[in-house]
């Protein structure tokens, strides 16, 4: 799926918040790499990156969550100003199964939910049987799931899941070693840079939750027959899938990305820290220097709209493997990678 200069200029439109003008293009500028995988330019620019909405106002919009949930956000703040000072390019899409499958096939690699024996995790009806509804439904880990088998179906143009950070950074060194050029995931502040791509809004599209099912593949009447026990938190509109949906599904934002909300969480650079924020450098900032958790962003599948907003950070171990994790790349600007 191509972007249209219309659908961009919609998109832009909805969002009138701008910290830096974004304009958008009928053909931003695109590099493909010998995956396939198809990379957009970024510019450098400056944003406003965070969240200050009171909970007050998330209780309001989001009236299926309990109040406690929007009391837990300090994680957002304080809003603060970065600059991006290097354009770089980042995946129009997130990285597919049939991308992943040729890197495993081309480089030898064994993905950690094979190599270390204990799988990852899957969705199975069955699983939790000890309710009258349906539960969970996530099962593992087990080996008998893993980024070939997540329990429900997926084509080579879906996005690939139960992958680690650890094979992403797998991915990303054999690319930058096999291209002769730099890969490696995006800073969480590259990350929502990217996914406001000029709005100061909740959600690329503007602040309405019920938007996301234009946008985003998110947790929706699609997917709410598969999970009684969740059916409140379900958008009421639907985006026709119920798990994930082949890449480049739904309408991009104004760089012309796709997915960067909902379909699966993407991997980023950054160590998380709770406090990170009040201290972060305004220049390309890196994250803490050390931590125990790796940060995700961008919501998935089975996100309930809360969770999909741009500046909502979430995080997992290094090690993690789920059905609803992914990744996304980037492909710096000129650099080559170290030797």
């Amino acid at each position: 799926m191509r972007p249209t200069l219309l659908a961009l200029i919609f998109l832009a439109a909805l969002a009138p918040a701008v910290t830096t003008a974004i304009e958008p293009t009928a053909e931003p500028e695109r590099r493909t790499n010998s995956l396939g995988m198809v990379f957009v330019r970024i510019p450098a620019g400056s944003f406003l990156m965070g969240s200050a909405e009171p909970a007050a106002t998330l209780a309001r919009d989001y009236p299926s969550l309990e109040r406690r949930r929007f009391d837990l956000l300090a994680d957002e703040a304080p809003v603060h100003k970065v600059r991006i000072r290097r354009a770089f390019y980042l995946g129009q899409h997130e990285v597919t199964v049939g991308q992943f499958r040729r890197f495993v096939e081309s480089s030898g690699y064994q993905p950690e939910s094979e190599a270390d024996g204990t799988g990852g995790y899957g969705y199975n009806p069955a699983y939790d049987p000890a309710t009258t509804v349906r539960g969970d439904a996530f099962e593992g880990r087990d080996p008998r799931y893993s980024w070939r088998n997540p329990g429900f179906a997926q084509n080579d143009d879906h996005p690939v899941v139960n992958v680690t950070w650890n094979d992403a950074q797998a991915l990303a060194t054999w690319l930058s070693r096999t291209e002769g050029q730099r890969y490696r995931l995006p800073t969480e502040a590259e990350w929502e840079y990217a996914c406001r791509a000029g709005t100061r809004t909740r959600y690329p599209h503007g602040d309405d939750p019920a938007g996301l099912t234009r946008t985003a593949n998110t947790f929706d009447q699609a997917a709410a027959p598969y999970w009684e026990r969740w059916r409140a938190h379900a958008l009421p509109g639907s985006d026709g899938h119920a798990f994930t949906s082949p890449v480049g599904s739904h309408v991009p934002n104004a760089f012309g990305l796709h997915d960067m909300l909902g379909n699966v969480w993407e991997w980023t650079a950054d160590w998380h820290g709770d406090t990170y924020y009040g201290r972060s450098p305004r220049n390309d900032p890196q994250g803490p220097a050390t931590g125990t958790v790796r940060v995700r962003r961008g919501g998935s599948w089975h996100t309930w709209a809360f969770y999909a907003r741009c500046s909502y950070r979430n995080w997992n171990s290094p090690d993690t493997r789920y059905t609803l994790v992914g990744i996304r790349l980037v492909r710096e600007e000129g650099q080559q990678p170290p030797r």
